[in-house]
């Protein structure tokens, strides 16, 4: 579904479930090219303080991106910024629940600033503020 700037309201969401496999930190690290041996190497990952190896940060905050782009707004929502700020890792195996939680309609410049959050069970892994731009209803 597509929304309009005209139905949008604040705290109006939309959530999304993705579990992180290592074939997604593989492919993240060979489109990113963020090689980093914490997301790719266990034993290496095993020497620093989060104990063992960890998914990329934007790999979980892509998911926001798909929330926007797919649900709320939808189809033909423009990113305009994004805030983050990383707060726990993410682990292979770990499932990321992405929501996106309307915050304020501009309707008069086609803006809509939307919380992000991202969480693995009841821990917020990501969370910030998005600035997107979207369309009126077609006549």
């Amino acid at each position: 579904m597509t929304y309009y700037i005209e139905d949008l309201q604040p705290g109006m969401s939309a959530t999304i479930g993705k579990t992180i496999t290592d074939a997604d930190i593989v492919l993240f690290a060979g489109v990113s090219t963020d090689t980093n041996a914490v997301h790719l190497d266990e034993e290496f990952g095993k020497t620093t303080p989060f104990g063992g190896r960890i998914a990329h940060g934007m790999l979980s905050a892509s998911f926001i991106s798909a929330v926007l782009g797919a649900h709320l707004p939808g189809p033909g929502t423009i990113y305009l910024a994004q805030t983050l700020k990383f707060k726990a890792p993410v682990r292979p195996g770990d499932t990321v629940k992405t929501t996106v939680t309307v915050k304020e309609v501009v309707a008069a410049k086609k803006r809509v600033i939307l919380d992000t959050v991202c969480k693995v069970g009841e821990t917020v892994v990501i969370e910030g503020e998005a600035t997107v731009m979207i369309g009126n209803k077609p006549a």
